[in-house]
């Protein structure tokens, strides 16, 4: 994004945080939040980042995302813990299952959260780095119980959601930071190409008979984004989306049986100190050992060299908060009409 302005990343996150409380979060929740939207900008997620923050709004002012109190506690055995999240902010939640996880993992080795109705929680890779900073590794899962997008392989229906899941951990160096879905691309990213004009670069949406198809309008009128692997090895994906919905849905008690509406998400937390096994010391001799014969192979033709996931967002990062952050065209338009309609300044742009 050559041609937009640089912002601040801390006065983006304050703007972000004043239109949040401006609507009905405390602090704390709004906080959360903003600092979560903002930092999937920073690294490069620009779908999951303040673009998402206009349906957070009208979510709130509809009351179908919950502004009070805090999650429910279904069961706590320590090491592992269930919450009902109430429909509260996705992202308040995790940050919070996350603290608990960091205070109690010292004791346990692992700590293991599941969360059932939550609001949506954004990008999982937004997360990553609170862990891999502790020196630890953590796995997070996400599923949208109330949403059918992804079609089982081999079917022409929607069943299924994108399915997400995020990991990272240390290296030694930077951490390995992956956030990879179970279909081959997003709701959002259909929708942001939609707005765009814009189709896919293959067909990786199928439309109601089972054709592929590489036009995002086929959702609205029925069809399905296809599991990771597509016409040919779809049974990948959707192997793997059967596990992650168990996974998030099965272990914190709700999902699709309970045939929810509106935006909520399922959630698995893992977090893992490698102290409780061989020892971080010994982790990152191998993880940085394997990354590191990773970036020295030899790239096949066209490629300029092998990169490990993150690294790219985790560059685009360092670059953002040295010189300032460049939001994709059309955020901030989007914010205008909520800013207006809740008394908050625009941020202003840097220089």
């Amino acid at each position: 994004m050559p041609d937009t302005p640089r912002h601040d990343p801390a006065a983006l996150i304050a703007f972000a945080t004043a239109l949040c409380e401006a609507a009905g979060l405390d602090a704390d929740k709004a906080g959360a939040v903003a600092r979560t939207l903002v930092e999937s900008d920073l690294l490069g997620h620009v779908t999951h980042g303040l673009a998402l923050l206009p349906k957070y709004l009208d979510d709130l002012e509809a009351g179908t995302m919950r502004k009070e109190g805090g999650p429910e506690v279904v069961r706590d055995l320590g090491a592992c813990v269930t919450w009902n999240g109430r429909r509260l902010p996705g992202a308040w939640l995790v940050h919070r299952a996350l603290d608990l996880a960091l205070e109690r993992v010292g004791t346990y080795g692992t700590v293991t959260i599941a969360i059932g109705d939550s609001h949506h929680i954004g990008c999982l890779a937004a997360y990553l780095t609170r862990a891999t900073d502790a020196g630890c590794m953590l796995v997070l899962n996400s599923s949208a119980p109330g949403a059918k997008a992804v079609a089982p392989h081999g079917a022409r229906q929607a069943v299924l959601s994108p399915d997400p899941v995020a990991a990272g951990f240390p290296t030694g160096g930077d951490p390995v930071m992956l956030d990879v879905s179970a279909s081959i691309t997003t709701i959002n990213m259909a929708n942001t190409l939609l707005r765009q004009g814009r189709r896919y670069p293959a067909p990786w949406l199928q439309d109601t008979e089972g054709n592929p198809s590489d036009d995002p309008a086929v959702l609205s009128a029925g069809g399905s984004l296809l599991p990771a692997g597509g016409f040919d090895h779809g049974q990948k994906g959707y192997a793997w989306a059967l596990m992650n919905e168990a996974l998030t849905q099965g272990l914190s008690g709700y999902g699709r049986a309970d045939a929810p509406k509106g935006q909520t998400a399922s959630v698995l937390l893992q977090l893992i100190d490698p102290n409780a096994f061989a020892g971080i010391d010994a982790f990152t001799r191998q993880t940085g050992h394997t990354a590191a014969a990773c970036r020295a192979a030899t790239p096949r033709p066209g490629i300029a060299k092998v990169r490990l996931p993150g690294e790219s967002g985790l560059a685009h990062r360092r670059d953002a908060v040295a010189q300032g952050l460049r939001l994709a065209p059309g955020i901030l338009a989007a914010l205008e009409g909520p800013a207006g309609k809740l008394g908050v300044a625009m941020p202003q742009a840097q220089g």
